[in-house]
């Protein structure tokens, strides 16, 4: 019989849990299977639905038009709510997924891409809800009474393309309240009430908080989620539960603190963030000179009410005293408060109280850790990259001589190699390293991406920015990176996804804007990309004017760029202007001769600016000329014959 082939709703289904309930009680197991099909063939059939094969504990479905098979999906739930709403024992719950596109039937089974898009769509969804491609999307958008969640972007195996995928939001919410619960291991540490007599301390409560993070980190069965994100419920109103929903863990630890003269009162709880209740509370009286005993305490408590097993090494790291002097983790704590402002007046403040934690005990080796990292911060932003390496470089080399396990400082060490020797295999040694140590470390991971990315091993960049994201789910650089890594590797279609999401975060940030209107740019969307500049306004950084300079000057409005040149040209007379971004601007108008001396004269004054920005669309008019290739060489990025940069894996 000849192949037939025609566009269809494919739609899979799958019982959730099947599998394990036939180990335990095969017999029970079966019988549910069976009301499972009793209830779902007669929607199917309601739908004009049909059945190609069963798969087993699920059934794949051919309908007549997309908006039928998202209709049929619904009611097949709605048919499975209103059973489990009324009937006790065991649930019935299905993942449902459905695409659309071009089907061959042969011989009563039907096949081809669209088949394969949708099994790999179905497992995407919660117990009890649906997930659907954007081209059913497309379709139902405006025709069904629902609400949709757009997933990142997925590379689905088997199927070439990053696929846009949605989650369908039903109304009574099954899906969310029965989605499959967190790894009891995922643990967020929630920033610490301040009630202490002088609102001064909070800076106390603030540090505490980060040095609890960092010591139930150093348990390896544990997943702590990063201060970036937890930071973000401080006097929240928000309940435990979801908190525990929105950040993807399984408890929550929270409390307060009370500091008044040398005596410390610390409260705490650990909540079970689904039903709420408290796995253990205690309030902890003591000296101020006990405040690291206490937090060796907690992690003991905490890692024995969640069953985690603690190895030598771990006792050993959370048991160690950082420092014995109590006036240089004050001030430590100070810098720690002083950096999470996430200003550059926090960042210059900062030093002064990692510098005076340091005079009050030079075998302190946090404080190094902190001080290398926040000069590297400012390398090649407010200060010289020749003058912030050298201190960072001294700073921690003196960290890893005083703790060898320190994952601060040997990202730290990753971060010099990669933004100032350009050492790409020890700067991946550290950044594994640091990783080893502490594989809650949400930085080492993005900067671990940051480096796959320069060298452009982008697979492995994407691995490590979810990685980070999981870890630090609030925390937007990740996110962000995401997009970068998309627009590099040439994937723009998941790139515009990712910037589009980014701008719906925060639709008031113009950086995001400027951000998505370069995605645009670079997909040809050249209108869309107009209107996301023209919407860009308010306070940008250096990074973020450049930018949409570059942008305006590709859409064919070069005054911003050459305003922006002659500004940082005029500026770089008396303060530090990264040269990569004046040479940028130069290759952007067309003046390429201009943006190669710029980059020369850079780099014969030991200027080492350009790895980060090589592979920018900015710089495409110059790629291909010999010198940017030697420029390349010199930073250890290799050039095939066509022009393109090849650094082994």
């Amino acid at each position: 019989m000849a192949a037939t082939r025609r566009l269809a709703a494919i739609m899979f289904t799958d019982m959730v849990g099947y599998t394990a309930s036939t180990q335990t009680d095969e017999a029970a197991a079966l019988r549910l299977l069976q009301e499972q099909e009793e209830l779902v063939r007669p929607v199917l059939a309601g739908h004009q639905g049909r059945e190609i094969k069963s798969t087993g504990d699920g059934f794949l479905v051919e309908l007549d038009s997309a908006l039928h098979a998202v209709q049929c999906a619904i009611d097949i739930h709605k048919r499975l709510h209103e059973r489990n709403a009324k009937q006790g024992g065991q649930p019935i719950r299905l993942r449902i997924g459905v695409h659309l596109g071009d089907v061959e039937e042969r011989g009563g089974d039907i096949f081809g891409d669209a088949v394969n898009i949708a099994a790999r769509i179905e497992p995407l969804a919660l117990p009890g809800g649906i997930c659907i491609s954007g081209g059913v999307f497309d379709q139902v958008r405006n025709k069904i009474p629902a609400r949709f969640e757009k997933l990142q972007p997925r590379a689905l195996k088997n199927v070439r393309f990053p696929t846009d995928v949605y989650r369908v939001e039903l109304p009574w919410g099954e899906a969310e309240a029965t989605g499959e619960p967190a790894p009891p291991t995922r643990l967020a540490v929630l920033p610490l009430a301040n009630i202490s007599p002088d609102p001064k301390d909070e800076y106390f409560a603030d540090g505490l908080t980060e040095e609890l993070i960092s010591a139930l980190s150093k348990l390896r069965e544990l997943r702590i989620i990063a201060r970036t994100s937890v930071g973000q419920y401080k006097s929240t109103a928000k309940s435990v539960s979801q908190i525990g929903a929105e950040l993807g863990v399984a408890s929550v630890l929270e409390g307060s603190v009370r500091k008044s003269g040398n005596r410390l009162r610390i409260s705490l709880q650990l909540i079970d963030a689904v039903t709420q209740e408290p796995i253990w509370a205690e309030s902890f009286d003591r000296e101020l000179d006990d405040v690291f005993a206490v937090q060796t305490e907690i992690a003991e408590r905490t890692a024995g009410a969640l069953r985690v097993e603690l190895l030598g090494p771990e006792q050993e790291a959370i048991h160690r005293r950082p420092t014995s002097d109590l006036a240089a983790y004050n001030l430590y704590l100070k810098g720690i408060h002083a950096v999470r402002q996430a200003t550059y007046e926090g960042l210059t403040e900062s030093i002064k109280f990692f510098r005076g934690a340091i005079r009050k005990d030079p075998e302190f080796s946090l404080p190094h850790s902190y001080l290398a990292n926040t000069y590297i911060a400012l390398a090649g932003d407010t200060l010289a990259p020749r003058v912030a390496f050298p201190r960072a470089r001294e700073l921690v080399g003196r960290a890893l001589e005083l703790d060898p396990n320190s994952s601060d400082a040997h990202t730290a060490r990753g971060n010099l190699a990669l933004q100032h020797e350009q050492d790409w295999a020890v700067a991946e040694t550290e950044f594994r390293w640091a990783i080893s140590i502490n594989p809650s470390d949400a930085n080492a991971h993005y900067w671990y991406a940051m480096l796959l990315w320069t060298v452009r091993r982008y697979e492995e960049a994407l691995e490590q920015l979810r990685t980070a994201i999981e870890l630090d789910p609030l925390w937007e650089l990740p996110k962000i990176g995401l997009t970068t890594v998309h627009t590099l590797c040439g994937d723009l279609a998941s790139a515009v996804a990712s910037a589009e999401e980014e701008r719906d975060r925060d639709p008031s940030n113009p950086a995001a804007r400027i951000r998505l209107a370069t995605v645009y740019a670079r997909a040809g969307r050249r209108d869309d990309a107009a209107k996301e500049v023209e919407r860009s306004t308010g306070v940008l950084s250096e990074t973020d004017r450049w930018n949409r300079a570059v942008v305006r000057a590709a859409l064919g409005r070069p005054e911003e760029a050459r305003s922006l040149l002659a500004e940082w040209t005029a500026a770089s007379s008396s303060r530090y202007v990264n040269p990569a971004l004046i040479a940028g601007l130069h290759a952007a108008l067309g003046e390429k001769e201009e943006a190669l001396e710029g980059l020369e004269r850079d780099t014969k004054a030991g200027g080492r600016s350009l790895w980060s920005e090589y592979q920018w669309s900015a710089f495409d008019p110059v790629r291909g000329d010999p010198r940017f290739g030697s420029l390349l060489q010199r930073l250890n990025l290799l050039r095939d014959a066509g022009g393109t940069s090849r650094i082994p894996a």
